[in-house]
């Protein structure tokens, strides 16, 4: 892509544990959040602004370039961070995340609204 091309993508990504069950706490939430944050900063072109969620579902504000195919991305930020909270943290699977994701676009001015979310 040009480095001439202009692009804003801003999006609102949330996904959930499988069957909600409640495990997104304690350490396990801040490896993940850690392990999330660490994953985009690789991807060129993608800036985290803001991760959280609570306890069954993870919330990003994320800033994409125009040519990251997001279902790809976001599949492999899912099955990356589960593996790692398997495998490195816990030694055991507490980690499986539902299939799918939400995801909505948002205006640069409305990034202060989203963080606040």
């Amino acid at each position: 892509m040009s480095k001439r091309a202009y692009s804003e993508i801003n999006l609102h990504v949330v996904w959930r544990v499988k069957s909600n069950i409640p495990v997104l706490h304690d350490e396990v939430e801040q490896q993940l959040h850690r392990f999330i944050e660490n994953a985009i900063g690789k991807e060129d072109g993608a800036h985290l602004h803001e991760i959280g969620g609570v306890d069954d579902h993870i919330h990003i504000a994320v800033t994409v370039p125009p040519t990251l195919l997001i279902s790809e991305w976001v599949g492999r930020i899912k099955g990356a961070s589960a593996h790692y909270i398997n495998h490195k943290i816990a030694n055991k699977k507490i980690l499986e995340w539902q299939t799918g994701y939400g995801v909505i676009s948002f205006g640069t001015s409305n990034l202060p609204w989203v963080q606040d979310y």
